[in-house]
């Protein structure tokens, strides 16, 4: 068996930010080849992943990367908000949103398997895993292919709890980042009330006739009243109908008209949204990894 010195296993910590100790047995286990010790690691690596494969992880942070004309809105998971906020995290989600702004895979296996540094998404995500001792997940993405005229606009609030991507046709990048910036606070479901499905539109109307009859109002007027708080409705949910956050006397849609510009595409993603979490106390929590 070969001597393993102390050289070797800080050499293999830098590389793969490992601990100490997982260094030193990897070094062994390989009989000090360094490239083996590594395969060693990323194997032990995808076993502490899959181990925690079956942790809820609803933290984390959303990212916007921009390049030219290419641009996406990434999603990655962590267990808690305290891995969410280190470096090595971080480091991660925005090497992956640059990379899938860059190739625009088009879906999460494609995006796994992209090139980030010395191996994959896949790796990477892996590798942080392992650094933090949490789950790790690319949740989701969005990319954006725009032409010459167009404008890119996003905003990310709270460091990314919140992510907003908009594009718009003309206009300028300032504009663009308004409407990101309308589009993070008010959370809109459609760009359009032409988008806006029909089975959508029948359940709240339903919704509404029941509202006003119960209220005692005369059938004769019921349907007059639902339409106008359908109106309503509708101009809550539908991006260019809402009023704008920075002057609520025009809809954003005038806004982007007003700067020569057009509504185009937008997405809007928050962190662990529709994703159910375990109820555990923090006592209950340390136990559990007190016996892992």
């Amino acid at each position: 068996m070969a001597k393993v010195t102390a050289k070797q296993v800080k050499e293999l910590r830098d590389k793969t930010s490992a601990g100490m100790m997982d260094a030193k047995k990897a070094l062994v286990q390989a009989d000090g080849d360094e490239k083996k010790a590594m395969d060693i690691l990323r194997e032990n690596g995808v076993a502490k992943a899959e181990k925690k494969s079956g942790k809820v992880a609803a933290s984390g942070l959303t990212r916007v990367a921009i390049h030219d004309n290419k641009a996406a809105i990434v999603e990655i998971n962590s267990q808690t908000d305290f891995v969410a906020s280190n470096d090595d995290f971080k480091d991660l989600i925005d090497s992956v949103a640059d990379a899938i702004a860059l190739n625009q895979p088009k879906d999460l296996d494609e995006a796994m398997k992209l090139k980030l540094n010395d191996g994959t998404v896949e790796d990477a995500i892996i590798n942080t895993t392992q650094i933090t001792g949490e789950k790790i997940k690319l949740r989701r993405f969005k990319t954006f292919n725009k032409n010459d005229d167009d404008n890119f606009g996003f905003y990310l609030h709270n460091g990314g709890e919140i992510g907003a991507l908009v594009e718009l046709e003309g206009a300028d990048d300032n504009t663009a980042k308004d409407v990101a910036m309308h589009v993070a606070a008010e959370n809109p479901e459609f760009m359009t009330q032409d988008e806006i499905p029909s089975d959508r539109l029948d359940h709240e109307r339903e919704v509404l006739k029941k509202e006003a009859l119960s209220e005692g109002k005369p059938e004769k007027i019921v349907e007059k009243m639902v339409d106008g708080r359908l109106k309503k409705f509708l101009a809550q949910i539908s991006l260019a109908d809402q009023p704008f956050v920075k002057d609520p006397d025009m809809s954003v849609q005038q806004y982007v008209e007003s700067n020569n510009g057009k509504l185009k595409g937008f997405v809007r993603y928050e962190v662990g949204e529709g994703i159910e979490q375990d109820t555990q106390s923090f006592a209950d929590e340390v136990k559990q990894q007190m016996n892992q």
